[in-house]
């Protein structure tokens, strides 16, 4: 039986037996796996001698080398499986040359045994510190070299399919990489996008002013604010947070964004045309017309709180919804404070729902803020939330004399400094704040 050696088997002639008057040629054949390509290194011309005729009779295809400096030259231009190298040559030796073989082989793993004249214990120590396999005594008994190499077969074996698994993890890391950046750079236009809902973050309004403050956890968030005027002595703004995180959440702002428009206002829920210009309705009927939008979606499974607010700039008269978001907060002139409002249901959480608005009163210098629970549930350094009350105390940290967007500007950086540094920003933070009266 003749098996070619790229077939990866090893062959062992092992005599001749004598069958029914016939004399044959008995062979014994032994898988190696993925070793067929050996190189032997010795000084000894005999030695090289001895050792390729029995690995020829194994079937291996042998390469072989006067020195240890010629063998590099073979192994930097050869792929190869096994290397048989002598331990003590002149020039380099075996454990240099081992050690400089292993330095360059980079993902051509071959299996490489020092051949010795005696076993020390510090010997084998530092062949194997050189990155030796194994280790053969001299002479070598041609049993033992077989068994040695179908060991080392094995080891080649599993290293090269460790090898190719890991260069597929790394094709497909590399290609993960790609389409991570490629969602990254849309998320990035995204995020452009949504902030472009939101065209600008302090408006003057007569004497009175509302600023804004929108800070996503991500590239994209789900918080939105706004504010909008018909004229004729009105404003309409509010604080808006929908649920979960992510695309799903920001698709659905940008769709807020459209309804609750700054600048076109046939497609604003919260107005209606009045002879030649346009009025704000009553808040409890915008919650109302957007709660009823998102129950007419099929299969939109997305709701949001909101506090939506109308001030009357003449005599700071306030009309108010509140949907399941946190109380509106009153900063009054005199430094009291006072959260208002009963909750509500969330918008678009169930068909049907009914709003109640409620009202309050704004004194010249008094301002309302309206905040999501980006705020209120940010996890502190102990890991409890903030709660309303360490709104309050942040509140307390801002410069007084501050207002506008400089006010909310502060009040989030006093929320960075007591935000647990574990946790970090889980959940997007924004405000609207209206003062009344500020100038």
């Amino acid at each position: 039986m003749i098996v070619p050696a790229s077939q990866g088997l090893l062959r062992l002639n092992v005599g001749f037996v004598v069958q029914r008057n016939r004399t044959e040629k008995v062979e014994i054949i032994y898988e190696t796996g993925p070793i067929r390509r050996v190189l032997v290194v010795d000084d000894s011309r005999l030695q090289r001698r001895i050792l390729c005729s029995s690995l020829k009779r194994l079937g291996f295809q042998i390469t072989e080398a006067a020195s240890a400096e010629e063998g590099l030259e073979v192994c930097s231009r050869e792929p190869l499986d096994l290397i048989l190298s002598d331990w003590m040559m002149p020039g380099m030796s075996g454990l240099e040359f081992c050690r400089t073989f292993r330095q360059m082989s980079g993902d051509n793993y071959a299996y490489f045994i020092l051949l010795t004249s005696n076993s020390d214990k510090n010997d084998v120590a530092q062949g194997l510190d050189a990155g030796a396999d194994d280790f053969l005594t001299k002479p070598v008994n041609p049993g033992e070299l077989r068994a040695r190499i179908s060991a080392g077969a094995r080891i080649v074996g599993m290293q090269r399919e460790l090898s190719d698994a890991n260069r597929v993890a790394t094709d497909t890391l590399d290609k993960l990489q790609e389409v991570h950046d490629s969602i990254d750079r849309d998320l990035m236009q995204a995020r452009n996008i949504q902030q472009s809902l939101v065209p600008e973050h302090t408006r003057k309004f007569g004497a009175s002013r509302v600023s804004l403050l929108l800070k996503p956890c991500g590239h994209i968030g789900g918080d939105l604010v706004g504010m909008f005027s018909p004229g004729l002595g009105t404003v309409g703004f509010y604080n808006i947070d929908v649920s979960g995180h992510g695309i799903t959440s920001a698709m659905m702002t940008a769709r807020l964004g459209g309804y609750l428009s700054s600048t076109h206002f046939e497609q604003n829920l919260a107005m209606k045309p009045h002879t030649y210009h346009y009025q704000l309705n009553q808040p409890e009927d915008v919650a109302t017309a957007l709660n009823n939008r998102l129950a007419a979606d099929a299969g939109v499974e997305v709701y949001f709180t909101m506090v939506y607010a109308v001030i009357n700039l003449y005599n700071g008269a306030l009309k108010m919804v509140q949907a399941g978001h946190p109380h509106p907060l009153i900063l009054r002139k005199n430094g009291s404070t006072e959260y208002i409002g009963d909750g509500g249901m969330p918008v678009g959480l169930m068909p049907g729902a009914s709003y109640q608005q409620f009202e309050a009163k704004l004194e010249v210098g008094d301002r309302l803020l309206l905040y999501s629970d980006g705020f209120t549930e940010c996890r502190i350094e102990d890991g409890d939330m903030l709660e309303p009350e360490g709104l309050l105390e942040l509140i307390t940290k801002c410069d007084p004399n501050q207002g506008g967007q400089e006010f909310l500007d502060d009040l989030y950086w006093n929320l960075s400094q007591v935000m647990s540094k574990k946790f970090g920003m889980e959940d997007d933070v924004s405000a609207t704040l209206f003062e009344y009266g500020c100038s």
